[in-house]
């Protein structure tokens, strides 16, 4: 698979496209005062512990409170042996996955007391209206190690598969590893030299040494370590993969690139864009972004997703919409369904949906090809670099599926609520809100015995529907009142707000 990298710099905005076979398969953004926490590491204080939900909350300096579970307090608590850790160990550890205190663990009341101040990292950004997720398992990515000086244990990625690499990587990590301090070998790994990974274990150890240096000097709430920018960290969570080419249109971005990327005998793939036309226009990264954000998705059969955003969870509803094939419903059906797959993990990887995630798809009577698009998503899903568990098709052709989420969605990055809907996407109905301001204006003629004139204050268009289809129903209301009402259309009023006043 070939994989380029674009960036795109505007302002303080940086964007980051991750091009898979010419074809835009993630979207990273970073604008400076809004960029991610993931990494960050902080000295912070803890505000309350609540003993009910094995949880506290820490303040790092952030708008709201980061939340700790008890089982990301003291990894090593929880229980695992060593043995069964490494089996589970991937390229960069899976922080904030231990949620609940396992057996023998001691209580959060027991481990955590209001003002105490104690070392976290940001395992997860704030989402919504949640706060950050901490861990006190600090775990520092380099190049092509992963240092985690809370935990004493070397581990090496599964995916190096060799039992003569696995014991060479092994035994020289833990000849030239600081006493106590753990490491992950990444898949990144395999084939480097040994001068490669003795230089970026002295550049993790240096780094662990400055956040303990200014832990001990700072006061909580502070950040101590600040994870790389935007591009570095990509290419750095991705150096696994071929990278083919690195294009960017910022000089000094590239130019930060290239060093990274030098010693490893790829900077000579790095290139600096000079068209004329935005870079993102040139490579159509645009057009597929503007798609991403719409509710509706075409297939090229002429079917069609419907994503919906919940609280809690995400819907993706497969319709067959101009699709009527050619043999039998059974066959149309699974086409447009198989179709459909490939499109749905797309756009999860696209829009970095996460949490729990309901795909509906068409009806299918056939067992064997319920299986087909079951198998069909599993591999479709090899390619996302995001965790996720699927559970078996039902039925009724829906799926359950959870995908790990560590930030904003795309939607909720780019977009924000409609001022006038209130996100809702719905605004009540121009009839129904005629006949709420006719009950208000018996209610207030009701309360105002002595008043001669009631006033409504209304949106333009809702004053055309009372002084036009709904004129008689109005009439009706000033003769059951007995007063003379007065419709006032107020430029920029809410469409759904109106006021009754009497005089």
């Amino acid at each position: 698979m070939a994989t380029e990298i674009l960036c795109n710099r505007t302002g303080r905005e940086t964007r980051v496209a991750l091009m898979e076979d010419g074809q835009l398969a993630e979207l990273h953004i970073d604008r400076g005062d809004e960029r991610g926490y993931v990494g960050n590491i902080y000295l912070g204080k803890v505000v309350r512990v609540l003993p009910g939900m094995q949880a506290a909350f820490v303040d790092v300096g952030m708008e709201r409170a980061a939340f700790l579970y008890v089982g990301d307090i003291v990894p090593e608590m929880i229980g695992r042996g060593t043995e069964d850790a490494e089996e589970e160990i991937e390229d960069v550890p899976e922080e904030g996955a231990r949620s609940s205190p396992k057996p023998g663990m001691p209580a959060i009341q027991d481990l955590l007391s209001e003002g105490q101040e104690l070392l976290v990292q940001v395992s997860k950004d704030p989402i919504g209206t949640k706060g950050a997720r901490v861990t006190t398992h600090i775990a520092i990515p380099g190049r092509y190690l992963v240092c985690m000086p809370t935990v004493d244990h070397v581990g090496i990625s599964r995916r190096i598969e060799r039992d003569k690499d696995r014991r060479r990587l092994r035994e020289f990590v833990d000849r030239h590893r600081r006493k106590g301090h753990g490491y992950i070998v990444r898949t990144v790994c395999e084939g480097q030299s040994t001068e490669s990974l003795k230089a970026d274990m002295e550049y993790l150890e240096r780094t662990w040494d400055k956040v303990a240096e200014q832990r001990a000097t700072r006061k909580a709430p502070s950040l101590l370590h600040e994870e790389v920018g935007l591009v570095i960290r990509l290419l750095r969570d991705i150096v696994d993969r071929e990278i083919h080419r690195v294009i960017l249109d910022d000089a000094s971005t590239a130019e930060e690139v290239r060093a990274f990327l030098g010693d490893a005998g790829a900077g000579n793939r790095v290139q600096q864009y000079r068209g004329a036309e935005p870079i993102f226009d040139t490579y159509g990264v645009e057009t597929e972004i503007h798609r991403a954000l719409g509710r509706k998705v075409w297939l090229k059969s002429g079917g069609y997703l419907v994503i919906d955003q919940a609280e809690a969870l995400m819907a993706i509803d497969v319709n067959s919409g101009r699709y009527v094939g050619s043999t039998s419903l059974e066959e149309t059906t699974l086409k447009i369904n198989l179709e459909a797959v490939q499109e749905i993990v797309y756009q999860l990887r696209l829009r970095n949906m996460g949490g729990i995630i309901i795909l509906d798809f068409i009806d299918m009577d056939r067992e064997a090809n319920r299986d087909r698009v079951y198998k069909a998503l599993e591999e479709a899903l090899k390619k996302d670099r995001a965790r996720t568990n699927v559970l078996k098709i039902s039925e009724l052709g829906m799926v359950e599926m959870t995908r790990k989420r560590t930030q904003e969605g795309l939607d909720r990055y780019l977009n924000e609520a409609c001022s006038t809907c209130k996100g809702t996407g719905q605004l009540r109905a121009r009839a129904t809100l005629v006949y709420d301001v006719l009950r208000e204006l018996r209610r207030v003629a009701h309360r105002t015995p002595d008043a001669a004139v009631l006033t409504v204050d209304v949106a333009p268009a809702l004053a055309d529907e009372l002084y036009g289809e709904r004129f008689d129903d109005l009439e009706a209301v000033e003769r059951q009142v007995g007063r003379r009402v007065v419709v006032r259309a107020t430029l920029g009023k809410h469409p759904e707000e109106f006021a009754v006043t009497a005089r």
